[in-house]
């Protein structure tokens, strides 16, 4: 058994526990969100450092460690680190549940990260229910009615999730008789029709449901606006971003390596994501232009992103041996990171000072915090998809993926979802620099959350005005396939 593949995991399992072992006899609670980052911070060098050391896998072949798995462990660790800094003001709220709360993050860190580098479905499921199980509690932390009902909520439907991915995978494992996925592909691959096993086919149908509810995507989107507005709103910033990636690794390597032959099988299920794309951009969209509230808004913004995503999903059934699918979901995950982090940090800074969530009462945040207001309305623009930002390259990527696997279709409801969402996007904008403040006074925040905001802001201008190198190393990600 090799553990050092797992020396990432490992070295951040250390680091929650010693944080909350720390939060007992220190009395500055910053200290707590300190060790966090650097605990962080030694697990993205850890993880660079398996990356040049080459593919391997652990555990029998359920562990593996390619570039595919390492890609998503920094993007999972720059985000924790990001909504970790963003956090250093809002943990007011529950003074005495600060350890935690930052151990509670690093904990769902290493389960999603253990779902990137995991093939075996039990393996697989471990690793989602680790990282949930911390999600569900950090969604009702903050203790009110609303943050109560919201933890309920998604603990409720993700137990029901849960349950459809695990019959799923026991259908799978029923015809194939084995639960690892490179195993799985060997039988499926001399199946020659889709009435040739029923069963196999509606256990992959509840697998896409079950993933469907962690990536947020329509059908199974039910409980996104009312977890978004009821977390704490560093939490709701995390579950967008590094739930979602963590969903799109595993999709991608469940579907590829276990099912990505037969041709027509991989056509089948890639047809069955475009058409879940379609819904979720227009679903997200149009319900987005009727809220008031900016969580429940990005919360809706968030299924419209999945969405734009399961774009490149849909090339990549269609095409497996196309690469330009699978990098270009790994280019916009980053940049999306990237943006809605930006956008909720923005919004923790001034929904701290104003204590509201409504459009409305940013009204003319543009004079009372320039700065701020002017980082949410480029991420705003990003999420639109706008040049010079990195969400206008990631969806003119994206969207060229879907076009040379012939879904010209779907780009054109992608492209006119754009349209769309401008209007909700640039609302918030108009009301941040056309209307009339409420107050005169500014908006004061931390140093971490200032740093965290400008290391978005930064990254979304790079990535639009050059972004050769990420798509450069998007494209040189490969599976360690079987």
């Amino acid at each position: 058994m090799n553990f050092d593949l797992l020396t990432p995991e490992l070295g951040l399992c250390g680091t929650a526990l010693l944080v909350i072992l720390a939060d007992l006899v220190v009395e500055r609670k910053t200290v707590l969100a300190g060790l966090s980052v650097v605990g962080l911070l030694v697990a993205i060098g850890l993880t660079l450092w398996l990356w040049g050391q080459g593919p391997a896998t652990a555990f029998g072949g359920m562990l593996v460690m390619d570039q595919f798995a390492l890609f998503f462990k920094l993007i999972l660790c720059g985000a924790a680190i990001l909504v970790i800094l963003s956090s250093v003001d809002y943990v007011s709220k529950f003074p005495r549940f600060q350890g935690e709360y930052y151990g509670l993050i690093l904990f769902s860190a290493v389960g999603m990260m253990l779902m990137a580098a995991t093939r075996e479905l039990v393996s697989i499921y471990i690793s989602l229910e680790l990282a949930s199980i911390s999600l569900y509690i950090l969604a009702g932390f903050l203790k009110d009615h609303r943050s109560s009902e919201a933890g309920l909520k998604y603990l409720l439907l993700g137990a029901v999730a849960s349950a459809v991915l695990l019959y799923g995978m026991a259908l799978v494992f029923g015809f194939s008789g084995t639960t690892h996925l490179d195993k799985i592909a060997g039988m499926v691959g001399s199946l020659e029709g889709l009435g040739a096993n029923p069963g196999l086919l509606l256990g992959i149908v509840l697998m896409v449901a079950g993933f469907g509810f962690k990536i947020a995507s329509v059908p199974f989107q039910m409980w996104v606006p009312d977890v978004y507005e009821g977390a704490p709103t560093p939490i709701t910033a995390y579950l967008s971003v590094a739930s979602k990636a963590a969903g799109f690794a595993v999709i991608l390597r469940v579907f590829i390596t276990a099912f990505g032959e037969p041709a027509w099988l991989s056509q089948n299920w890639g047809m069955l994501f475009a058409i879940l794309s379609a819904l979720s951009m227009t679903v997200g969209n149009v319900v987005a232009l009727a809220q008031g509230n900016i969580k429940r808004m990005l919360g809706y913004s968030s299924i419209a992103q999945a969405g734009y995503l399961m774009v490149g999903l849909a090339a990549v059934g269609r095409g497996p041996g196309d690469f330009i699918g699978q990098s270009s979901i790994l280019f916009f995950l980053a940049s999306y990171a990237l943006t809605n982090l930006g956008a909720f940090i923005a919004v923790i800074a001034i929904s701290n000072k104003v204590d509201s969530d409504l459009i409305d009462d940013y009204s003319g945040m543009a004079r009372r915090a320039p700065l701020l207001a002017l980082a949410l309305a480029f991420c705003l623009i990003s999420l639109t998809g706008i040049p010079p930002t990195a969400g206008f390259v990631a969806k003119i990527y994206i969207f060229y993926a879907g076009i040379k696997q012939d879904l010209l279709w779907l780009v054109i409801t992608g492209v006119i979802n754009s349209v769309i969402s401008a209007y909700y996007y640039l609302r918030v904008v108009r009301v941040m620099y056309l209307g009339a403040p409420a107050a005169e006074e500014g908006v004061p925040s931390s140093g971490a959350l200032r740093t965290a905001l400008g290391l978005c802001s930064l990254g979304v201008l790079v990535l639009g005005i050059v972004p050769g190198v990420l798509i450069g190393v998007a494209e040189a990600v490969k599976f360690l396939m079987p």
